[in-house]
């Protein structure tokens, strides 16, 4: 089914960011998606976080997939780089794309199926490479592409839509990019944009690998009574295990914290992630005590969300491999490929 461009009718003057840009230069192709789906939220809080960063489009990179959550870049920013690649490749892809070029800003969005079945291996070594872009994985536990099998991130006991319950453990995104040391570590709800959109803003300022898993509804196969990925069923069990807001190097954004105390991390690029933790002593920079407190909210039948873990320190891709500073899409082909002659000098040089 393809997508249709969404009409313009501005019948009021729309807000503009610093670009001169408003949030319609933002969006995209009107989605097929079932009415209801937790993805077209996540599109919605992706075309804000990119509208109120003020990043422009021609600088955004998005990259996907195969499955309903890899057709969602088509929904947003149309006049970003895109890439649609086969079935669980975005990360190889992603990685690829960022070599060449450092100075984009690249969003991946993905699937359960996608990122934990057939893709998994390529998501841990894009994560242990700590390669510079934004993760999405838009988590509904079934593959709804392929009318509601079970997904690797079936929680056990989850009843599928024909009755049937999920008998093998699954795979939680979480957990996996915290023991495989991601600097960047977030869950969230598609229903709950006000935490999702600070989220998504933090990792666009991340340096290095940020991922974050969104639970996200699937309304045709995986809504019912029995589901643990339904509406229903996070939404009484889902436990916000801190209150994010983004701050601005100039101007705070959002809202204002409250009096719990508050965790600061400054950005490399003077960007700011705060945070009023619930648990007194919780800190997002201790990667073990994040693993212990998701599995201990695990244990007590509990959906954690919030940022779990950040790390500035750690190299990303570029530094780990001491590449140019400067984008080698914006180096010249003389410089690139200098000629058999250069070859040969560099051949005689290991003699």
């Amino acid at each position: 089914m393809s997508s249709i461009r969404k009409p313009l009718i501005p019948l009021a003057p729309l807000p503009t960011n610093d670009l001169g840009l408003s949030i319609r230069d933002y969006e995209g192709s009107m989605s097929t998606l079932c009415a209801g789906c937790g993805h077209d939220s996540v599109t919605a809080a992706i075309v804000r976080t990119f509208f109120e960063l003020g990043v422009p489009p021609e600088k955004i990179v998005k990259l996907s997939g195969i499955g309903c959550s890899s057709k969602t870049p088509a929904y947003f920013v149309s006049g970003a780089h895109g890439f649609n690649s086969a079935h669980g490749r975005m990360a190889p892809i992603a990685t690829g794309a960022n070599a060449a070029n450092r100075e984009a800003t690249f969003i991946g969005v993905s699937g359960d199926g996608d990122s934990l079945s057939i893709g998994a291996g390529h998501l841990v070594h894009a994560i242990r490479r700590n390669v510079h872009m934004i993760y999405v994985i838009e988590n509904n536990g079934v593959y709804g592409l392929t009318k509601g099998q079970f997904s690797a991130s079936a929680d056990i006991g989850s009843a599928a839509k024909h009755g049937e319950a999920n008998a093998t453990a699954p795979i939680d995104p979480v957990m996996l990019a915290l023991s495989l040391g991601a600097t960047f570590v977030a869950r969230s709800f598609s229903g709950d944009k006000e935490q999702l959109v600070p989220i998504l803003k933090a990792a666009a300022t991340h340096n290095g690998f940020a991922l974050i898993d969104v639970i996200s509804p699937c309304v045709q196969f995986n809504n019912h009574t029995g589901s643990t990925k339904s509406y229903k069923y996070v939404r009484e069990h889902e436990l916000k295990e801190i209150e994010e807001d983004f701050i601005d190097e100039h101007a705070e954004i959002a809202v204002a914290l409250g009096r719990d105390r508050a965790v600061r991390v400054v950005m490399h690029d003077g960007h700011a992630v705060s945070f009023r933790t619930l648990p007194e002593d919780y800190d997002p920079r201790n990667r073990e005590a994040a693993m212990h407190y998701v599995n201990q909210a695990h244990a007590r039948g509990e959906i954690p969300t919030g940022l779990f873990f950040v790390d500035e320190a750690t190299p990303d891709v570029h530094e780990l491999n001491s590449t140019t500073s400067r984008s080698l899409s914006s180096v010249a082909y003389e410089k690139l490929c200098p000629g058999t002659q250069a070859l040969h000098q560099l051949q005689e040089s290991f003699r």
